[in-house]
């Protein structure tokens, strides 16, 4: 199949050596031309513009920061993905992104006959998880290539649901975490080996994912993660934003949201976003680490 792919970045170069792997055509673009190199030499072909990517492209893939990139991309007028598509072609965005956003991008899709199909990822490929909103027989139409980028597969609903689904997820993660830190500062405090309750942790009831980035990069001080805090504390926004639309009810939501945003104010944006420990830390004095992160 011919493809399109833009944002070549940290998650889109990956996913589109996937593509290329599993036999398709890409043309590629991000605005900074360096950032397509790994996929040129793999095949891929340099476009100078979204437009140009889009234009003999069966499907274009979005692989951008958020929102306002990805609203820009498509519909800027003279050199975005929709003046570029053809009547009848699909597009496919993996960004993290807001069902607002996608219904109303979807729109300007549909008066050019192009489908809109949002499929934010979660983790790396090769195990990542893709969720999909898009009807049943554009699912199916495009399911090969999603079982290409990603090991588990979701069809999640109509366009919007996949958007959906993935606030919730980062909702329900990056929520839990600052509770996490919230509870090891509560033991440090109390006097409690903090080495010895990260153990007990994964095999009790306080255990989850997000959990396990306390051993791994709070207690040695690195604030190592997959994610930037720039990344999470806009998804949370994200999902806090999807609560106060739909009605429902966010309070630590938005006390997470809070912390998070404090973090980014320190200008701790581009770290790990287990940084945010730093800020509990502070409000508690004292520090979560042990003998792992001291010389």
């Amino acid at each position: 199949m011919r493809i399109g792919f833009i944002g070549t970045g940290t998650m889109g170069t990956p996913i589109a050596g996937c593509l290329i792997r599993a036999g398709h055509s890409l043309t590629v673009y991000d605005r900074r031309p360096e950032a397509t190199v790994a996929l040129c030499a793999e095949g891929a072909v340099r476009a100078d513009s979204a437009c140009d990517a889009a234009r003999d492209s069966e499907v274009v893939f979005t692989s951008l920061p958020g929102p306002a990139e990805f609203e820009a991309v498509m519909l800027e007028p003279q050199t975005g993905v929709l003046a570029g598509l053809q009547p009848g072609a699909g597009h496919i965005d993996l960004t993290t992104n807001a069902p607002t956003t996608i219904a109303h991008v979807g729109a300007a899709c549909r008066v050019r006959q192009v489908e809109l199909v949002d499929a934010p990822v979660s983790g790396r490929p090769p195990g990542m998880t893709v969720m999909v909103g898009a009807s049943d027989a554009t699912f199916a139409r495009y399911r090969a290539l999603f079982e290409a980028i990603a090991a588990n597969v979701f069809h999640v609903g109509p366009s919007g649901a996949g958007a959906t689904a993935k606030l919730v997820t980062q909702y329900l993660g990056y929520t839990n975490f600052i509770a996490s830190i919230e509870g090891m500062l509560i033991a440090a405090k109390a006097g409690i080996d903090l080495d010895i309750l990260a153990r007990i942790v994964p095999v009790s009831a306080g255990q989850s994912r997000t959990f396990d980035n306390i051993p791994r990069g709070v207690l040695p001080g690195t604030f190592a993660a997959g994610g930037t805090l720039d990344i999470v504390a806009k998804d949370v926004d994200l999902a806090c934003q999807l609560a106060r639309h739909v009605g429902a009810p966010s309070a630590l939501g938005a006390l997470a949201s809070d912390f998070y945003q404090r973090a980014q104010a320190q200008g701790w944006g581009q770290e790990g976003f287990p940084v945010v420990a730093r800020v509990l830390e502070a409000m508690a004095g004292a520090e979560l680490r042990t003998g792992a992160g001291k010389p």
